[in-house]
């Protein structure tokens, strides 16, 4: 296997594996949680390294893992107190605990080298020149076997529990219920995220993990409501900003996790603005859209609660409202459209399907019925404004 082939599929596994805990972690507003754990896993490193000697040990997986643990154990520790609320307990837990390991180098290790650049970003451009050697053969980098032994697990859990999980991130009630335990279904997803982190930890960078793990999920969170297609786009964001990440990388000769968090930041902006539903530009249509019906039920209103010819006419009505000519004819002509007025001679008379419209409104604002008014616009309006 040549080194780029080697490089683009350790990516895509990492993003993978990053993509699946990372859905759940959005949903159960957990996002900060992965950038403690990228952190505070130094202690365990550590004190792996000190215990073993040897950074290729499976030890300081466990040891480091163990630690995200204990961080996510003590956020949820300080939370529950009520005095301070979760992203606060993580702004106090995970600096705390990564101070300790780089206490621990200085005090212990201060002949070592700690290489800041390769915590941050990674050493994504050299893990295929880490093989797995068994005698004299070589089997490959490590990071892909570590990385896809952990995505793997990650798969075969996920397939396991995906009912409890589900049901535990959106109705932890009925998940306790039906006794399903809510606290083992999130200290069981916080040990497959510390445990992820970790892995991928040496390939990519604490950067990289944590925009892996939170980025696609965001993205598809504001496509989809449907947990299964979530997860899909979220692997399919994660893939495409692998492959784009590295020959971006490559094209501009520059890092390639930075390059990789950067194709993920475009990807989460052109989904933040043209998402169909959720979008940026679709959310102001819709306000637009809203602020022109709410302008057009005072204007029904008004005329359903004036007989005289001259307090509807089309100027006068522009005055006792207090519109500008172009709001004004914006509602005029939304009106027209949708046959709720007839104007002869600039004044303005209700139809019949206009009167009906404004009796039916004026008793869902007198009497607050479970009706929802956007279901009675739905059935009255053809043109929308």
């Amino acid at each position: 296997m040549n080194s780029e082939l080697a490089i683009i599929l350790i990516a895509c596994l990492t993003s993978v594996a990053c993509a699946i805990p990372g859905v759940f972690l959005v949903l159960r507003k957990m996002a900060l949680i992965s950038d403690a754990i990228s952190h505070s896993i130094l202690p365990g490193i550590v004190i792996g390294f000190f215990i073993t000697e040897d950074l290729a040990s499976p030890w300081l997986i466990l040891l480091a893992a163990f630690s995200g643990i204990i961080t996510v154990v003590l956020v949820e520790a300080i939370q529950k107190t009520g005095l301070v609320k979760e992203d606060t307990a993580i702004g106090l837990v995970f600096p705390a605990l990564f101070s300790i390991g780089v206490l621990l180098i200085a005090i212990y290790a201060s002949d070592i080298h700690l290489d800041a650049d390769a915590v941050l970003v990674g050493r994504l451009e050299y893990a295929a020149f880490d093989q797995l050697m068994i005698g004299n053969e070589s089997y490959g980098p490590k990071s892909m076997w570590t990385i896809s032994t952990t995505l793997l697990i990650t798969l075969a859990l996920l397939f396991a529990f995906y009912k409890e999980l589900k049901l535990s991130t959106f109705d932890i009630g009925l998940s306790s219920a039906l006794g399903f335990s809510p606290v083992l279904m999130h200290y069981g997803l916080m040990s497959i995220a510390s445990v992820t982190t970790v892995v991928s930890f040496d390939a990519v960078g604490a950067i990289l993990v944590v925009a892996l793990m939170i980025a696609p999920a965001a993205a598809a969170y504001l496509l989809t409501t449907d947990l299964n297609k979530m997860i899909l786009l979220s692997v399919l964001f994660g893939i495409v900003s692998a492959v784009g990440g590295y020959y971006f990388a490559v094209w501009l000769d520059a890092s390639i996790s930075g390059s990789i968090t950067t194709v993920l930041g475009l990807i989460f902006l052109l989904v933040y603005l043209f998402a169909p539903s959720k979008g940026l530009i679709a959310v102001l249509f819709r306000q637009k859209r809203q602020r022109i019906e709410v302008s057009l039920l005072t204007f029904l209103l008004h005329l359903n609660n004036h007989d005289s010819e001259e307090e509807r006419r089309v100027g006068h009505l522009q005055e006792h409202i207090n519109w500008g000519k172009v709001r004004s004819q914006t509602v005029l002509d939304l009106a027209e459209k949708n046959n709720m007025i007839n104007v002869q001679n600039q004044v303005v008379f209700l139809t019949k399907k206009g009167l009906e419209f404004t009796e039916k409104a004026l008793d869902y604002i007198i009497t607050n019925k479970d009706e929802k008014i956007e279901d009675m616009k739905n059935d009255f309006f053809l043109f929308r404004g």
